[in-house]
């Protein structure tokens, strides 16, 4: 398939500069639940990819644990296709219902394809600068099996846990691209430093001339990072059967409609379940 069949809105410059990292904070047990269930998987991913955080005095971090550009691409991968699933399984078991139901989906289904696409080309975008070995291959079948059987039946059981899931994934999604960035640009990494971005991601992301190496590439997936992080949180503040998806193109214009029209705005608002 064309990735231009799928662009992404363009970010501006001052949009992927503005990503910052974000923690939403544990209110409920299903909150805590879903951050205790992404810090182990979080302990394990590192445990695969061999990453360590760099310390300010280097001297303290021996060779063997210094993270390389090969590391940091076996990182890349190992997250890029466990974060691909989500977002399938959950439009999938959507899709499933609104059949079953006979009833419209209310515009979720689109986002969450779109999400598990977005994440499956960042997969392929690092896929072209290293191939990985039969070991990591296998390791990537394993977590894929385990995470997709054990997704989908969370996602039967509490689709609102599994978003804020999600959401906690991401935040530590958006760390692990902050720390690679801020490595990048320390010179710890300089077989990175003039590497142009490959041909699939230019094209995807629409990268202007003069931002397509890859610092960029990595500044771009960060900011698709973060947004999926701000939508699963949302949408786990939403009532799963009955509120519409507030990033659907559809809802958007109807919000807007609403808005425009007198007192729509505050109608709107007071019809919200939960903060967003």
């Amino acid at each position: 398939m064309d990735p231009s069949s799928h662009l992404p809105a363009r970010y501006t410059k001052e949009q992927i500069f503005a990503v910052r990292t974000a923690h939403r904070k544990a209110h409920t047990w299903q909150d805590r639940a879903a951050l205790g269930t992404v810090r182990l998987l979080r302990w394990g991913m590192d445990l695969v990819s061999g990453y360590h955080t760099r310390p300010t005095n280097t001297n303290t971090l021996s060779k063997a644990h210094i993270m390389t550009e090969e590391k940091w691409i076996t990182r890349f991968v190992f997250l890029e296709s466990v974060a691909g699933v989500p977002g399938m399984v959950a439009g999938m078991l959507r899709h499933l219902k609104s059949i079953r139901r006979m009833r419209r989906d209310n515009g979720w289904i689109e986002t969450l394809l779109e999400e598990a696409y977005n994440e499956r080309m960042h997969l392929l975008t690092f896929l072209k600068l290293a191939e990985p070995g039969p070991t990591m291959r296998f390791m990537v079948l394993g977590a894929q099996w385990v995470f997709f059987s054990g997704f989908s039946l969370a996602y039967l059981i509490s689709p609102q846990i599994c978003h804020r899931f999600v959401g906690y994934l991401e935040e530590e999604a958006v760390i692990t691209y902050s720390k690679a960035i801020l490595d990048l640009e320390n010179g710890y990494l300089p077989r990175w430093e003039g590497l142009q971005a490959p041909e699939m991601a230019i094209k995807y992301w629409q990268m202007p001339e003069g931002q397509r190496c890859m610092h960029s590439l990595l500044l771009y997936v960060r900011a698709d990072e973060a947004k999926h992080r701000d939508v699963n949180h949302a949408l786990g503040n939403l009532d799963q059967n009955t509120d519409p998806n507030p990033f659907a193109a559809r809802v958007r214009v109807q919000v807007q409609s609403v808005a425009n029209s007198t007192g729509g705005l505050r109608q709107l608002e007071g019809n919200s379940r939960k903060e967003t």
